[in-house]
């Protein structure tokens, strides 16, 4: 039940965003009892972005998960999706946000978990 959504001023192509969806499956796995199988990815490229004033090269990572995870495995998925970003879009480290969301409720196939 993960949602990973990724904002960002750079272009992404289809190869790309391919790419970019097979490693956040693998990322997702930083959170004990997650995985590719029900994770969703979202790409949003050439998005109307600033950071600090600027529109050069920037993304802001939105993931949600069902339930809650520790500090340690907040840690370890910020460590991984700020590489997979910052290699795969060639975005500046100091240029990427993430925000993290636990949901306590998650409806799919016309019920709640």
């Amino acid at each position: 039940m993960p949602y990973i959504n990724l904002k960002t001023t750079v272009s992404v192509d289809s190869d790309k965003g391919k790419a970019l969806k097979a490693k956040f499956g693998k990322a997702i796995e930083n959170f004990p009892g997650k995985s590719e199988k029900w994770l969703v990815v979202g790409v949003e490229d050439n998005a109307r972005l600033w950071f600090a004033g600027s529109d050069e090269g920037c993304a802001y990572t939105e993931v949600a998960l069902l339930g809650t995870a520790s500090d340690a495995a907040y840690e370890s998925m910020t460590a991984a999706l700020t590489d997979i970003i910052s290699s795969e879009l060639a975005i500046s480290p100091d240029k990427i946000y993430i925000k993290y969301e636990e949901c306590t409720h998650w409806g799919w196939n016309g019920g709640n978990f």
